[in-house]
């Protein structure tokens, strides 16, 4: 059986259980950690940060949750709100001139934060090391024109998300989005996430795990729809390999390149779950959190195909807001219950392949401490 180390509440027994369950089946090494009221009830973790199971997973062990990013750069984007330096219903131009062009002068910034903005793709982007350079991406966007009337219908934003709310938040702020959220986030929450990971934290990182019988080639992708069909893909393929690199760790790829753990990403995320605290830090007033919650646009998804909730920078489901990413890693919060979910791990699951119901285990659990 293999050791869970960390916190507990007795009444959260259900999550041990549950990240017991997933180490002795489909997990090498995972962490899971629920806030309650902007305060730990839950930090667990267990297994190896390697293949050969031969590193153990420990609290302060990193790795990359792909688009759980999302979460953290809304998050971003709703403080300068909160602040008055972002109005969400300005148009991008008003910060970003040069986004004018190619009629996107109506594209408002609530509409980058839904995935409703018509730019899902990166045009003429066919290399990952392509996405390293900032100033390029954001000049291919600011040229590009939107593929649907901005606001009139959905479509993830994969890579595009992070490019554009992180430029609005250049803009805004001289910073990038990555030092943004260091210094205004992660500073004063003491939290261990980042966006763009320097050297000293290397020895940290358990490298990703391609799904079972795949290899370190394995690339992401948007899923079929329900009629199986899926949407053209042309955008740069990023593999198993890309994400462990040194260089992705190094960029600022703030949809997708973020390192942490359970603990980071449940910390960070609760703030907007308790009304802008967590752990006696605050970083939002109570009203400026409520956009995480508030929908923008209901309705098939054009690149997810699937029908969809998106707010002002999450995914909505019933009651809870937040958002996954590749291969397994998840947070979802809950501001009725003042709760926020997370749950990060190393071995991926190629949900086309087998089922991956590990994080909304652990979710449902959580759910079972309440009562």
């Amino acid at each position: 059986m293999t050791d869970i180390e960390g916190l507990c509440e007795p009444r959260f027994a259900a999550v041990r259980a549950a990240l017991a369950a997933s180490l002795g089946k489909d997990d090498v090494g995972a962490s899971v950690a629920v806030y309650l009221d902007g305060e730990p009830v839950v930090d667990m973790w267990g297994g190896y940060a390697d293949t050969g199971r031969s590193v153990r997973w420990e609290r302060d062990t990193l790795t990359a949750v792909n688009s759980t990013t999302k979460n953290m750069t809304a998050l971003c984007a709703l403080m300068l709100a909160d602040r008055g330096q972002l109005d969400l219903s300005a148009p991008v131009a008003a910060y970003w001139p040069e986004f004018a062009a190619a009629g996107k002068e109506s594209v408002l910034v609530r509409h980058v934060l839904s995935h409703t903005a018509g730019l899902p793709v990166l045009s003429g982007l066919n290399a990952v090391e392509d996405l390293y350079d900032w100033q390029g991406v954001g000049a291919r966007l600011a040229a590009q024109a939107p593929e649907w009337e901005p606001g009139t219908a959905a479509g993830y934003h994969a890579l595009t998300f992070g490019f554009l709310i992180g430029e609005i938040v250049r803009r805004v702020t001289g910073r990038s989005l990555g030092e943004f959220f260091a210094e205004e986030v992660a500073k004063p929450l003491g939290a261990d996430f980042h966006i763009g990971l320097s050297a000293e934290h290397d020895h940290r990182v358990a490298p990703l795990i391609a799904p079972p019988s795949l290899t370190d080639e394995y690339a992401s992708s948007a899923p079929p729809g329900p009629d199986g069909t899926r949407r053209e893909h042309t955008g740069p393929a990023i593999r198993v390999k890309h994400a462990n690199s040194v260089a992705w760790r190094r960029a600022e790829i703030p949809a997708v390149n973020g390192f942490g753990n359970a603990h980071s990403v449940a910390l960070v995320q609760s703030v907007l779950a308790n009304r802008g605290t967590a752990g006696g830090v605050r970083l939002l007033s109570p009203q400026g959190c409520e956009p995480a919650w508030q929908e923008v646009f209901r309705g098939e998804d054009r690149v997810l195909r699937t029908p969809m909730s998106w707010t002002h920078g999450f995914g909505k489901f019933g009651n809870t807001f937040g958002w996954g990413g590749w291969g397994g890693s998840l947070v979802a919060s809950d501001p009725d219950a003042h709760m926020t979910v997370a749950y990060v791990m190393n071995q991926m699951i190629d949900r086309e392949q087998q089922e991956d119901d590990r994080g909304m285990e652990i979710i449902m659990a959580a759910y079972s401490g309440l009562q």
